[in-house]
């Protein structure tokens, strides 16, 4: 088959697969786990108000390694204090070029995430959350997710006390931490706070945009995600796109309509945690719940495409 093509996984593959990723699910220690995730710091607040504002940080920095950005992130919650919805809906008010000074991270400056702050602020402050106004986007645009998040995007970037602020850093820095979902990229860092905030509430989701239907979300794409889910038949896509997250959650759609990103944590940190391993490890895939549904376990350890 052609790279970055393939046929849609059978209903008949996602009868096989939906017993094995509820065994996953249920053996696998999520709590463990949440310190290796940036969702572990919108948790720490009980405010939804927070949890928004909080997440939208969290998810807008989550590029590179966890132990790099989590630092810089917790500065800048820190800075807030403890309340972030109510920091920023001040700072969208007064806006203080020099606030979070002692912020940086490889692409991103103080002035950006100052940006971020503001836009979060002025979109609250006109709207009453972030929630509210992403819910009635997606109602404007008749439940179509991916025209909806570029409006709610744009509408951050373009936040008139953001852009006074970046009048002489300029808008690069803003538009990396909020990217275009109207572009080919997957938009991970996106999907990932849709999946916090509109999921749940469990162990390791929110729930707290309950105007928001779990079935509208499309999977965060990131490496682990991608690899595994050629494993397992999801996609034989090699591309990090939008139209191969939406390939692979059209298949998780098939295992469950209403909530198709359900198993999103488990897989990533299947990968991340190296319980799956790029190359393949006997021993380790033995011991695998979603061993008998794995296309990697049947080549040779070792083999050319076996981290696919």
């Amino acid at each position: 088959m052609a790279r970055g093509t393939s046929r849609p996984i059978s209903p008949a593959r996602a009868r096989t697969l939906l017993p094995l990723l509820e065994q996953l699910e249920r053996g696998f220690d999520k709590r463990a786990r949440l310190g290796f995730d940036p969702v572990e710091l919108p948790r720490r607040h009980a405010d939804p108000a927070d949890q928004e504002v909080a997440g939208l940080f969290a998810a807008a920095l989550a590029y590179g390694r966890a132990d790099l950005f989590k630092p810089q992130l917790e500065r800048v919650l820190g800075e807030m204090g403890p309340s972030p919805a109510r920091f920023c809906d001040r700072f969208a008010r007064a806006p203080r070029p020099g606030a979070f000074a002692g912020f940086r991270y490889r692409f991103n400056l103080p002035e950006d995430v100052a940006a971020l702050a503001a836009a979060a602020g002025h979109l609250r402050l006109l709207h009453g959350s972030l929630g509210a106004r992403f819910a009635a986007l997606l109602a404007g645009e008749g439940g179509q997710l991916r025209p909806a998040l570029a409006r709610f995007a744009r509408e951050l970037r373009e936040a008139p006390p953001a852009r006074a602020l970046l009048a002489r850093r300029g808008p690069r820095g803003l538009a990396h931490l909020l990217p275009d979902a109207g572009l080919a990229g997957a938009c991970k860092r996106w999907h990932l706070y849709l999946r916090w905030m509109v999921r749940g509430p469990d162990a390791i989701d929110l729930g707290v945009w309950r105007g928001v239907p779990p079935a509208a979300l499309l999977v965060p794409l990131d490496t682990h995600v991608a690899r595994i889910a050629r494993h397992l038949g999801l996609t034989r896509r090699e591309d990090m796109s939008w139209r191969t997250a939406e390939e692979i959650t059209a298949g998780l759609r098939l295992l469950d309509p209403a909530d198709p990103v359900r198993f999103d944590f488990v897989l990533c940190h299947l990968g991340m945690s190296g319980a799956c391993p790029l190359r393949r490890d006997p021993a380790r895939c033995a011991q695998c719940a979603l061993a008998p549904a794995c296309r990697a376990r049947a080549r040779p350890p070792g083999s050319a495409r076996a981290g696919l």
